[in-house]
Protein backbone atom coordinates (compact mmCIF):
# COMPACT_ATOMS: atom_id res chain seq x y z
CA UNK A 1 0.00 0.00 0.00
CA UNK A 2 2.83 2.40 0.80
CA UNK A 3 4.48 1.65 -2.57
CA UNK A 4 1.22 2.44 -4.40
CA UNK A 5 0.81 5.72 -2.52
CA UNK A 6 4.40 6.72 -3.34
CA UNK A 7 3.83 5.93 -7.00
CA UNK A 8 0.70 8.08 -7.05
CA UNK A 9 2.57 11.01 -5.51
CA UNK A 10 5.38 10.61 -8.03
CA UNK A 11 2.89 10.58 -10.90
CA UNK A 12 1.15 13.70 -9.56
CA UNK A 13 4.50 15.47 -9.24
CA UNK A 14 5.39 14.55 -12.81
CA UNK A 15 2.05 15.83 -14.09
CA UNK A 16 2.49 19.06 -12.11
CA UNK A 17 5.92 19.54 -13.68
CA UNK A 18 4.46 19.08 -17.15
CA UNK A 19 1.71 21.60 -16.49
CA UNK A 20 3.93 24.16 -14.75
CA UNK A 21 4.49 27.35 -16.69
CA UNK A 22 6.39 30.61 -16.74
CA UNK A 23 4.91 33.77 -18.25
CA UNK A 24 7.13 36.73 -19.11
CA UNK A 25 6.05 40.11 -20.48
CA UNK A 26 8.27 41.92 -23.00
CA UNK A 27 8.24 45.70 -22.67
CA UNK A 28 5.71 47.31 -24.98
CA UNK A 29 6.64 49.89 -27.58
CA UNK A 30 7.81 53.15 -26.01
CA UNK A 31 8.06 51.70 -22.47
CA UNK A 32 11.43 52.64 -20.97
CA UNK A 33 13.67 49.84 -19.76
CA UNK A 34 16.86 49.82 -17.69
CA UNK A 35 20.01 47.71 -18.01
CA UNK A 36 21.46 47.87 -14.47
CA UNK A 37 20.36 44.23 -14.13
CA UNK A 38 19.67 41.39 -16.52
CA UNK A 39 17.05 38.87 -15.36
CA UNK A 40 16.20 35.41 -16.65
CA UNK A 41 13.82 32.71 -15.42
CA UNK A 42 13.16 29.08 -16.27
CA UNK A 43 11.43 25.98 -15.06
CA UNK A 44 13.97 23.47 -13.80
CA UNK A 45 15.85 22.09 -16.79
CA UNK A 46 13.99 24.30 -19.25
CA UNK A 47 15.15 27.12 -21.47
CA UNK A 48 16.02 30.47 -19.93
CA UNK A 49 13.51 33.22 -20.71
CA UNK A 50 14.56 36.89 -20.53
CA UNK A 51 12.58 39.17 -18.21
CA UNK A 52 12.21 42.88 -19.02
CA UNK A 53 13.71 45.26 -16.44
CA UNK A 54 12.20 48.71 -15.91
CA UNK A 55 13.29 51.87 -14.07
CA UNK A 56 11.40 52.81 -10.91
CA UNK A 57 11.91 55.97 -8.86
CA UNK A 58 12.49 55.79 -5.11
CA UNK A 59 13.18 58.38 -2.41
CA UNK A 60 16.37 58.67 -0.41
CA UNK A 61 16.36 61.22 2.41
CA UNK A 62 19.87 62.47 3.10
CA UNK A 63 20.04 64.79 6.10
CA UNK A 64 16.62 66.47 5.70
CA UNK A 65 16.41 66.60 1.91
CA UNK A 66 14.64 64.27 -0.50
CA UNK A 67 16.68 62.83 -3.37
CA UNK A 68 15.10 60.85 -6.20
CA UNK A 69 17.04 57.73 -7.12
CA UNK A 70 16.40 55.26 -9.93
CA UNK A 71 16.17 51.60 -8.97
CA UNK A 72 15.12 48.62 -11.12
CA UNK A 73 11.95 46.54 -11.33
CA UNK A 74 11.07 43.28 -13.09
CA UNK A 75 8.14 40.86 -12.98
CA UNK A 76 7.00 37.49 -14.28
CA UNK A 77 4.36 34.86 -13.48
CA UNK A 78 4.90 31.20 -12.66
CA UNK A 79 3.65 28.11 -10.96
CA UNK A 80 5.59 25.08 -9.81
CA UNK A 81 9.28 25.77 -9.16
CA UNK A 82 11.55 28.12 -11.10
CA UNK A 83 15.18 29.11 -11.22
CA UNK A 84 15.97 32.83 -11.35
CA UNK A 85 19.19 34.32 -12.68
CA UNK A 86 20.12 37.94 -11.97
CA UNK A 87 23.24 39.60 -13.38
CA UNK A 88 24.43 42.95 -12.03
CA UNK A 89 25.64 44.88 -15.08
CA UNK A 90 26.67 48.13 -13.43
CA UNK A 91 28.79 47.05 -10.46
CA UNK A 92 31.03 44.29 -9.16
CA UNK A 93 29.21 41.96 -6.77
CA UNK A 94 30.97 41.68 -3.41
CA UNK A 95 27.88 41.03 -1.32
CA UNK A 96 24.25 40.22 -2.07
CA UNK A 97 21.08 39.79 -0.08
CA UNK A 98 17.54 38.94 -1.10
CA UNK A 99 14.82 40.34 1.13
CA UNK A 100 12.59 39.84 3.04
CA UNK A 101 15.23 37.98 5.02
CA UNK A 102 12.55 35.77 6.58
CA UNK A 103 12.23 33.93 3.25
CA UNK A 104 15.71 32.51 3.75
CA UNK A 105 16.76 32.95 0.10
CA UNK A 106 20.52 32.44 -0.16
CA UNK A 107 21.58 32.87 -3.80
CA UNK A 108 24.56 31.18 -5.39
CA UNK A 109 26.98 33.80 -6.74
CA UNK A 110 29.37 33.37 -9.64
CA UNK A 111 31.10 36.58 -10.69
CA UNK A 112 28.38 39.20 -11.11
CA UNK A 113 25.59 36.64 -11.56
CA UNK A 114 23.44 35.19 -8.81
CA UNK A 115 20.90 32.38 -9.02
CA UNK A 116 18.23 31.11 -6.68
CA UNK A 117 15.10 28.96 -6.72
CA UNK A 118 11.51 29.93 -5.97
CA UNK A 119 8.75 27.45 -5.19
CA UNK A 120 6.01 30.03 -4.59
CA UNK A 121 5.18 33.63 -5.59
CA UNK A 122 7.34 36.24 -3.85
CA UNK A 123 7.79 40.02 -3.90
CA UNK A 124 11.53 40.53 -3.45
CA UNK A 125 14.31 43.09 -3.19
CA UNK A 126 17.66 41.99 -4.63
CA UNK A 127 20.41 44.21 -3.20
CA UNK A 128 24.02 44.33 -4.32
CA UNK A 129 26.70 45.50 -1.89
CA UNK A 130 24.06 46.88 0.50
CA UNK A 131 22.69 49.39 -2.04
CA UNK A 132 18.96 49.75 -1.34
CA UNK A 133 18.42 52.70 -3.68
CA UNK A 134 19.64 51.05 -6.89
CA UNK A 135 18.30 47.60 -6.11
CA UNK A 136 16.14 45.24 -8.16
CA UNK A 137 12.48 44.94 -7.15
CA UNK A 138 11.60 41.48 -8.41
CA UNK A 139 7.92 40.54 -8.42
CA UNK A 140 7.48 36.80 -8.98
CA UNK A 141 3.71 36.59 -9.41
CA UNK A 142 1.29 33.68 -9.50
CA UNK A 143 -0.20 32.84 -12.89
CA UNK A 144 -2.74 35.54 -13.75
CA UNK A 145 -6.20 33.95 -13.57
CA UNK A 146 -7.89 37.25 -14.50
CA UNK A 147 -6.35 37.56 -17.94
CA UNK A 148 -9.05 38.12 -20.59
CA UNK A 149 -9.26 35.86 -23.62
CA UNK A 150 -8.15 37.00 -27.07
CA UNK A 151 -11.82 37.23 -28.04
CA UNK A 152 -12.60 39.45 -25.03
CA UNK A 153 -9.61 41.68 -25.78
CA UNK A 154 -10.74 42.08 -29.38
CA UNK A 155 -14.19 43.21 -28.22
CA UNK A 156 -12.84 45.57 -25.50
CA UNK A 157 -14.25 49.08 -25.74
CA UNK A 158 -17.04 48.02 -28.10
CA UNK A 159 -20.76 47.87 -27.41
CA UNK A 160 -21.63 45.01 -25.10
CA UNK A 161 -18.14 44.70 -23.62
CA UNK A 162 -17.40 45.52 -19.98
CA UNK A 163 -13.64 45.31 -20.57
CA UNK A 164 -11.28 48.31 -20.76
CA UNK A 165 -7.99 46.93 -22.05
CA UNK A 166 -4.53 48.51 -22.07
CA UNK A 167 -2.10 46.40 -24.11
CA UNK A 168 1.71 46.49 -24.03
CA UNK A 169 3.03 49.99 -24.68
CA UNK A 170 2.56 53.51 -23.34
CA UNK A 171 -0.97 54.90 -22.84
CA UNK A 172 -1.37 58.60 -22.03
CA UNK A 173 -4.82 59.20 -20.57
CA UNK A 174 -6.57 62.28 -22.05
CA UNK A 175 -6.49 64.98 -19.40
CA UNK A 176 -4.51 62.61 -17.20
CA UNK A 177 -7.63 60.95 -15.72
CA UNK A 178 -10.01 58.14 -16.62
CA UNK A 179 -13.20 57.69 -14.59
CA UNK A 180 -14.31 54.06 -14.56
CA UNK A 181 -18.08 53.31 -14.70
CA UNK A 182 -19.77 50.64 -12.60
CA UNK A 183 -19.46 47.05 -13.75
CA UNK A 184 -16.26 47.57 -15.75
CA UNK A 185 -13.07 45.52 -15.67
CA UNK A 186 -9.86 47.43 -16.39
CA UNK A 187 -7.02 45.17 -17.52
CA UNK A 188 -3.47 46.56 -17.74
CA UNK A 189 -1.37 43.97 -19.54
CA UNK A 190 2.23 43.15 -18.74
CA UNK A 191 4.57 45.47 -20.63
CA UNK A 192 1.99 48.28 -20.46
CA UNK A 193 2.43 51.67 -18.79
CA UNK A 194 -0.67 53.78 -18.25
CA UNK A 195 0.29 57.41 -17.65
CA UNK A 196 -2.44 59.09 -15.60
CA UNK A 197 -4.97 58.25 -12.90
CA UNK A 198 -7.71 55.63 -12.95
CA UNK A 199 -10.56 56.71 -10.67
CA UNK A 200 -13.48 54.68 -9.33
CA UNK A 201 -15.79 57.35 -7.90
CA UNK A 202 -19.31 56.57 -6.64
CA UNK A 203 -19.43 53.25 -8.51
CA UNK A 204 -19.64 49.55 -7.70
CA UNK A 205 -18.40 46.23 -9.06
CA UNK A 206 -15.25 47.58 -10.69
CA UNK A 207 -12.10 45.48 -11.15
CA UNK A 208 -8.52 46.56 -11.84
CA UNK A 209 -6.48 43.59 -13.05
CA UNK A 210 -3.23 42.86 -14.86
CA UNK A 211 0.53 43.09 -14.49
CA UNK A 212 1.35 46.52 -15.94
CA UNK A 213 1.96 49.93 -14.37
CA UNK A 214 -0.35 52.88 -13.66
CA UNK A 215 1.06 56.22 -12.57
CA UNK A 216 0.66 59.92 -13.37
CA UNK A 217 3.32 61.82 -15.26
CA UNK A 218 4.27 63.52 -11.96
CA UNK A 219 3.13 62.87 -8.41
CA UNK A 220 -0.21 61.37 -7.47
CA UNK A 221 -2.36 58.28 -7.26
CA UNK A 222 -2.25 55.61 -9.93
CA UNK A 223 -5.67 54.36 -8.81
CA UNK A 224 -8.10 56.20 -6.52
CA UNK A 225 -11.16 54.45 -5.04
CA UNK A 226 -13.79 56.91 -3.75
CA UNK A 227 -17.28 56.40 -2.31
CA UNK A 228 -17.54 53.01 -4.00
CA UNK A 229 -18.46 49.39 -3.19
CA UNK A 230 -17.24 45.98 -4.25
CA UNK A 231 -13.99 47.03 -5.89
CA UNK A 232 -11.15 44.59 -6.64
CA UNK A 233 -7.54 45.27 -7.63
CA UNK A 234 -5.08 42.49 -8.38
CA UNK A 235 -1.53 42.25 -9.68
CA UNK A 236 -0.90 45.77 -10.95
CA UNK A 237 1.88 48.24 -10.10
CA UNK A 238 0.92 51.75 -8.96
CA UNK A 239 2.34 54.80 -7.23
CA UNK A 240 -0.49 55.11 -4.69
CA UNK A 241 -3.90 53.45 -4.29
CA UNK A 242 -5.96 55.28 -1.62
CA UNK A 243 -9.45 54.17 -0.58
CA UNK A 244 -11.91 56.77 0.75
CA UNK A 245 -15.54 56.54 1.84
CA UNK A 246 -15.82 53.02 0.46
CA UNK A 247 -16.95 49.54 1.48
CA UNK A 248 -15.91 46.01 0.48
CA UNK A 249 -12.63 46.64 -1.33
CA UNK A 250 -10.12 43.87 -2.00
CA UNK A 251 -6.53 44.69 -3.00
CA UNK A 252 -4.39 41.65 -3.77
CA UNK A 253 -0.79 41.37 -4.98
CA UNK A 254 -0.67 45.09 -5.81
CA UNK A 255 2.68 46.87 -5.66
CA UNK A 256 2.91 50.54 -4.60
CA UNK A 257 6.18 52.43 -5.13
CA UNK A 258 6.40 56.22 -4.71
CA UNK A 259 9.26 58.72 -4.68
CA UNK A 260 7.83 62.21 -3.98
CA UNK A 261 6.88 64.01 -0.75
CA UNK A 262 3.69 62.77 0.95
CA UNK A 263 3.70 59.68 -1.24
CA UNK A 264 1.58 57.47 1.05
CA UNK A 265 1.05 54.05 -0.47
CA UNK A 266 -2.23 52.53 0.70
CA UNK A 267 -4.36 55.04 2.63
CA UNK A 268 -7.77 54.20 4.06
CA UNK A 269 -10.13 57.08 4.87
CA UNK A 270 -13.55 56.56 6.49
CA UNK A 271 -14.06 53.11 4.97
CA UNK A 272 -15.20 49.64 6.08
CA UNK A 273 -14.31 46.10 5.09
CA UNK A 274 -11.06 46.75 3.25
CA UNK A 275 -8.85 43.71 2.64
CA UNK A 276 -5.21 43.73 1.53
CA UNK A 277 -3.35 40.52 0.73
CA UNK A 278 0.19 39.96 -0.54
CA UNK A 279 0.81 43.64 -1.24
CA UNK A 280 4.24 45.27 -1.54
CA UNK A 281 4.66 48.89 -0.47
CA UNK A 282 7.83 50.94 -0.85
CA UNK A 283 6.81 54.50 -0.24
CA UNK A 284 8.09 58.03 0.27
CA UNK A 285 5.69 58.47 3.19
CA UNK A 286 3.47 56.11 5.20
CA UNK A 287 3.02 52.70 3.58
CA UNK A 288 -0.33 51.81 5.17
CA UNK A 289 -2.65 54.19 7.01
CA UNK A 290 -6.10 53.98 8.58
CA UNK A 291 -7.78 57.34 9.17
CA UNK A 292 -11.33 58.52 9.90
CA UNK A 293 -12.89 61.71 8.48
CA UNK A 294 -10.47 63.19 5.96
CA UNK A 295 -10.39 64.72 2.46
CA UNK A 296 -14.18 65.01 2.35
CA UNK A 297 -14.77 61.38 3.39
CA UNK A 298 -16.74 61.26 6.63
CA UNK A 299 -16.93 58.66 9.40
CA UNK A 300 -14.79 56.04 11.06
CA UNK A 301 -13.20 52.80 9.86
CA UNK A 302 -14.06 49.21 10.70
CA UNK A 303 -12.70 45.83 9.66
CA UNK A 304 -9.47 46.70 7.85
CA UNK A 305 -7.13 43.73 7.27
CA UNK A 306 -3.66 43.58 5.73
CA UNK A 307 -1.85 40.25 5.63
CA UNK A 308 0.96 38.33 3.92
CA UNK A 309 2.57 41.60 2.83
CA UNK A 310 5.80 43.61 2.77
CA UNK A 311 6.20 47.23 3.92
CA UNK A 312 9.19 49.50 3.26
CA UNK A 313 8.98 53.13 4.41
CA UNK A 314 11.76 55.24 2.90
CA UNK A 315 10.15 58.08 4.88
CA UNK A 316 7.69 58.08 7.81
CA UNK A 317 5.79 54.99 9.00
CA UNK A 318 5.26 51.48 7.70
CA UNK A 319 1.92 51.54 9.63
CA UNK A 320 0.06 54.64 10.84
CA UNK A 321 -3.38 54.55 12.50
CA UNK A 322 -5.64 57.21 13.95
CA UNK A 323 -4.26 60.65 13.09
CA UNK A 324 -7.19 62.25 11.22
CA UNK A 325 -10.84 62.57 12.19
CA UNK A 326 -13.89 64.79 12.24
CA UNK A 327 -12.44 67.53 14.46
CA UNK A 328 -10.31 68.96 11.66
CA UNK A 329 -13.20 69.25 9.20
CA UNK A 330 -16.05 70.00 11.64
CA UNK A 331 -14.39 71.68 14.63
CA UNK A 332 -12.66 70.89 17.93
CA UNK A 333 -15.93 69.78 19.58
CA UNK A 334 -16.92 67.40 16.79
CA UNK A 335 -18.23 63.99 17.88
CA UNK A 336 -15.69 61.19 17.95
CA UNK A 337 -15.04 58.98 14.95
CA UNK A 338 -14.24 55.34 15.78
CA UNK A 339 -11.46 53.34 14.15
CA UNK A 340 -11.75 49.69 15.18
CA UNK A 341 -11.20 46.05 14.24
CA UNK A 342 -7.91 46.63 12.42
CA UNK A 343 -5.55 43.68 11.78
CA UNK A 344 -2.03 43.44 10.36
CA UNK A 345 -0.97 39.80 10.05
CA UNK A 346 2.09 38.01 8.67
CA UNK A 347 3.97 41.15 7.60
CA UNK A 348 7.65 41.82 6.85
CA UNK A 349 8.82 45.37 7.55
CA UNK A 350 12.01 46.06 5.60
CA UNK A 351 12.76 49.65 6.54
CA UNK A 352 11.71 52.74 8.49
CA UNK A 353 13.57 56.05 8.19
CA UNK A 354 12.32 59.15 9.96
CA UNK A 355 14.34 61.81 11.76
CA UNK A 356 11.33 63.70 13.17
CA UNK A 357 10.46 62.13 16.52
CA UNK A 358 6.78 63.07 16.13
CA UNK A 359 6.56 60.86 13.03
CA UNK A 360 8.49 57.78 14.11
CA UNK A 361 7.24 54.26 14.74
CA UNK A 362 7.10 51.10 12.66
CA UNK A 363 3.83 50.53 14.51
CA UNK A 364 2.35 54.01 15.00
CA UNK A 365 -1.04 54.60 16.59
CA UNK A 366 -1.24 58.37 16.90
CA UNK A 367 -4.76 59.21 17.99
CA UNK A 368 -5.94 62.76 17.28
CA UNK A 369 -9.09 64.69 16.31
CA UNK A 370 -11.24 63.19 19.11
CA UNK A 371 -10.94 59.75 17.52
CA UNK A 372 -11.58 56.53 19.41
CA UNK A 373 -9.09 53.85 18.36
CA UNK A 374 -9.71 50.34 19.66
CA UNK A 375 -9.37 46.63 18.94
CA UNK A 376 -6.14 46.67 16.93
CA UNK A 377 -4.09 43.53 16.27
CA UNK A 378 -0.52 43.16 15.01
CA UNK A 379 0.14 39.44 14.57
CA UNK A 380 3.24 37.57 13.34
CA UNK A 381 5.32 40.50 12.11
CA UNK A 382 9.03 40.48 11.40
CA UNK A 383 10.87 43.82 11.55
CA UNK A 384 14.31 44.02 9.93
CA UNK A 385 17.05 46.44 10.95
CA UNK A 386 15.54 49.74 9.86
CA UNK A 387 17.68 52.84 9.46
CA UNK A 388 16.11 55.32 11.93
CA UNK A 389 12.98 55.49 14.07
CA UNK A 390 11.08 53.68 16.79
CA UNK A 391 9.62 50.22 16.91
CA UNK A 392 6.39 51.36 18.63
CA UNK A 393 4.77 54.77 19.02
CA UNK A 394 1.33 54.73 20.68
CA UNK A 395 0.08 58.15 21.75
CA UNK A 396 -2.99 60.24 22.37
CA UNK A 397 -1.72 63.50 21.00
CA UNK A 398 -2.58 66.91 19.62
CA UNK A 399 -0.52 67.59 16.52
CA UNK A 400 -1.53 71.12 15.53
CA UNK A 401 -0.21 70.62 11.98
CA UNK A 402 -2.91 68.07 11.24
CA UNK A 403 -5.41 67.96 14.12
CA UNK A 404 -7.97 70.29 15.71
CA UNK A 405 -8.16 68.29 18.96
CA UNK A 406 -6.38 65.47 20.77
CA UNK A 407 -7.72 61.94 20.45
CA UNK A 408 -10.22 60.44 22.90
CA UNK A 409 -8.68 57.04 23.65
CA UNK A 410 -6.63 54.10 22.44
CA UNK A 411 -7.58 50.75 23.93
CA UNK A 412 -7.27 47.03 23.40
CA UNK A 413 -4.17 46.75 21.22
CA UNK A 414 -2.49 43.35 20.80
CA UNK A 415 1.06 42.81 19.58
CA UNK A 416 1.46 39.05 19.08
CA UNK A 417 4.60 37.30 17.83
CA UNK A 418 6.58 40.43 16.95
CA UNK A 419 10.25 39.83 16.12
CA UNK A 420 12.69 42.74 15.70
CA UNK A 421 16.34 42.24 14.82
CA UNK A 422 18.48 45.35 14.61
CA UNK A 423 20.46 48.00 16.39
CA UNK A 424 19.01 51.28 15.12
CA UNK A 425 15.73 51.49 17.03
CA UNK A 426 15.34 54.59 19.16
CA UNK A 427 13.30 54.55 22.36
CA UNK A 428 9.67 53.57 21.76
CA UNK A 429 6.84 55.55 23.36
CA UNK A 430 3.45 54.72 24.85
CA UNK A 431 1.72 57.80 26.31
CA UNK A 432 -1.73 59.18 27.02
CA UNK A 433 -2.79 62.83 27.03
CA UNK A 434 -4.62 63.50 30.31
CA UNK A 435 -6.91 61.76 32.79
CA UNK A 436 -9.78 61.90 30.32
CA UNK A 437 -7.82 60.81 27.27
CA UNK A 438 -5.94 57.61 28.04
CA UNK A 439 -4.17 54.67 26.49
CA UNK A 440 -5.24 51.34 28.01
CA UNK A 441 -5.07 47.57 27.63
CA UNK A 442 -1.93 47.17 25.52
CA UNK A 443 -0.71 43.56 25.34
CA UNK A 444 2.62 42.31 24.02
CA UNK A 445 2.43 38.53 23.58
CA UNK A 446 5.80 37.06 22.56
CA UNK A 447 7.71 40.23 21.74
CA UNK A 448 11.25 39.23 20.74
CA UNK A 449 13.99 41.85 20.35
CA UNK A 450 17.34 40.63 19.05
CA UNK A 451 16.58 37.13 20.24
CA UNK A 452 15.45 38.18 23.74
CA UNK A 453 11.84 37.43 24.65
CA UNK A 454 10.36 40.34 26.62
CA UNK A 455 7.90 39.34 29.34
CA UNK A 456 6.77 40.47 32.77
CA UNK A 457 8.50 37.48 34.36
CA UNK A 458 11.58 37.39 32.11
CA UNK A 459 14.87 36.27 33.66
CA UNK A 460 17.13 39.06 34.84
CA UNK A 461 14.45 41.76 35.16
CA UNK A 462 14.70 43.56 38.53
CA UNK A 463 11.36 43.66 40.32
CA UNK A 464 11.39 47.47 40.42
CA UNK A 465 11.79 47.76 36.61
CA UNK A 466 8.89 48.21 34.26
CA UNK A 467 8.98 45.47 31.65
CA UNK A 468 8.99 48.20 29.02
CA UNK A 469 12.43 49.22 30.30
CA UNK A 470 13.79 45.88 29.10
CA UNK A 471 12.45 46.60 25.60
CA UNK A 472 13.42 50.30 25.57
CA UNK A 473 9.74 51.27 25.55
CA UNK A 474 8.93 54.40 27.56
CA UNK A 475 5.54 53.90 29.22
CA UNK A 476 4.43 57.37 30.21
CA UNK A 477 1.56 58.99 32.05
CA UNK A 478 -2.13 58.30 31.49
CA UNK A 479 -1.41 54.72 30.40
CA UNK A 480 -3.14 51.74 32.03
CA UNK A 481 -2.67 47.99 31.88
CA UNK A 482 0.33 47.32 29.65
CA UNK A 483 1.28 43.64 29.85
CA UNK A 484 4.08 41.56 28.36
CA UNK A 485 3.28 37.86 28.08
Amino acid sequence: MKRITSAVFALCAAIAGINAEVVTYPAGEGVETLDDFSVKVRQAGGDWQPVAVYPVKVDEVRDTKHHVETASMAYFDFDGTVEVEVTANSKKVDDVRVRPLSYGIEPAVAGNTLTFTLDRPRNLSVEINGDIFHNLHLFANPIDTHRPTAKEIKKAGKKGSDLIYFGPGVHDLPGGVMNIPSGKTVYIDGGARVVGRLVADSVRDVRFYGRGEVHPAGRGEGIYIKRSKHIDADGIIVTQIPVGGSDSVSINNVKSISYYGWGDGMNVFASDNIYYNNVFCRNSDDCSTVYATRKGFKGGCRNIVMENSTLWADVAHPVMIGLHGSATEIGPDAPADTICDITYRNIDILDHKEKQIDYQGCFAINCGDNNVVRDITFDNIRVEDFRQGQLVNIRIFFNTKYCAAPGTCIKNVLFKDIDYNGGNAEMSIIAGYNEDRKVSDITFDNLVINGVRISDNMPGKPAWYKTGDMARIFIGEHVENVTFK
